[in-house]
């Protein structure tokens, strides 16, 4: 008997441990709609590249003008804006069920651990568009997201990691197949996002 309650007091003790040093309210919701989100945009893409008679998938290498990257970028950063709302609104949401705080010092290490790499992914993008290497982008976003992912996976859900490491070796793959960032860029935040949320959502509901 004291045997049982001493494996249930470590027990107890770990997931008090845990709940103190990992944000694990992350909400696999959230990850699908990043995903739907995602894929939408990229439906809308298509559609622009057809509107300025740009046939995608005929595999020629194309010239952009400054107009059509400038509504692509606008289009990117609804895209993200959608996907953070959405994650902020599914996660308190499941935090307040929870009866756990948002905001905390594992969520403010959390945030600062993923900010690095994005930010620095995002400058990157920058000077690749600056240099006119559109080509470029899609792979680097993936990459840099794929390393904000693991990284994070100190202070969240262990599991991040893995969705983490699909987005690099799929940003990789991608460097090989430049013309196809749309693809790739759509499989990476899209698919991977849906899949990844559905598990989650399964196995932490």
């Amino acid at each position: 008997m004291d045997t049982k309650n001493y494996h249930e007091d470590l027990s107890h003790i770990r997931s008090m441990m845990e709940r103190s040093s990992r944000f694990i309210s992350l909400s696999g919701l959230s990850g699908v709609f990043a995903g739907l989100a995602a894929i939408i945009g990229a439906v809308y893409v298509y559609f622009v590249f057809q509107r300025e008679g740009i046939d995608y998938f005929d595999g020629d290498r194309n010239i952009y003008s400054l107009a059509l990257v400038k509504e692509l970028v606008i289009a990117g950063t609804l895209i993200l804006i959608a996907a953070v709302l959405s994650g902020y609104i599914f996660t308190a949401n499941k935090s307040k069920k929870k009866g756990l705080k948002i905001w905390d010092g594992t969520t403010k290490r959390l945030l600062a651990t993923f900010s690095v790499p994005l930010v620095t992914g995002g400058v990157v993008c920058l000077g690749l568009l600056y240099h006119h290497l559109f080509a470029l982008v899609a792979p680097a976003t993936l990459i840099f997201y794929g390393l904000a992912l693991v990284s994070a996976e100190r202070y969240t859900l262990t599991d991040i990691k893995y969705l983490g490491y699909c987005q690099i070796v799929l940003g990789l793959v991608s460097f090989f197949f430049l013309g196809w960032g749309l693809v790739a860029w759509t499989l990476g935040f899209g698919v991977l996002h849906i899949v990844y949320g559905l598990i989650m959502h399964k196995k932490y509901k």
